[in-house]
């Protein structure tokens, strides 16, 4: 009886392994490719000094930019999500002294405005992980202990 293993080599598993792997590094090359590509940016122009508004910025007070965010829907959405309505958040920032409103807004200034990022850190090691996976199951590495290479 032979064994499975000292058995020859069957061409048309080793052309359609072949092709599974050209097939899954074109897949890799397309996803790389769309990765790099820079997203456009913000556009910028030169303004002149008498359309730039100086003065509004300094009649702002801190208590009217919290009264106004509290003024957006999504705002109010989140908040009554919360269990708190937009009426007691307005009349808690009227409560406040002029000095914690000011730290209030500042601190709210400060927050970055889409998140810290570790969204995408969790894509780009799910997509790792998936990459190392395929190439397990089709053998070409050895990573993962519980995945068996495809014959």
């Amino acid at each position: 009886m032979r064994s499975a293993v000292y058995s020859k080599p069957r061409p048309y598993l080793i052309r359609t392994t072949t092709r599974i792997a050209r097939a899954l590094a074109r897949v890799v090359a397309v996803c790389i490719c769309v990765a790099g590509v820079p997203m456009p940016a913000a556009q910028a122009e030169l303004i002149a000094t008498d359309r730039a508004e100086p003065s509004a910025h300094a009649q702002t007070s801190a208590r009217a930019a919290l009264t106004s965010l509290l003024d957006r829907a999504d705002v109010r959405a989140a908040l009554e999500s919360r269990g708190v309505s937009a009426e007691e958040a307005k009349a808690r920032v009227a409560a406040l002294s002029d000095d914690e409103a000011e730290q209030l807004a500042a601190k709210l200034d400060s927050l970055p405005a889409g998140g810290g990022g570790f969204e995408t850190v969790l894509w780009i090691g799910f997509l790792v992980f998936v990459i190392l996976l395929i190439t397990d199951i089709l053998g070409f590495t050895k990573v993962f202990p519980f995945t068996r290479p495809a014959k």
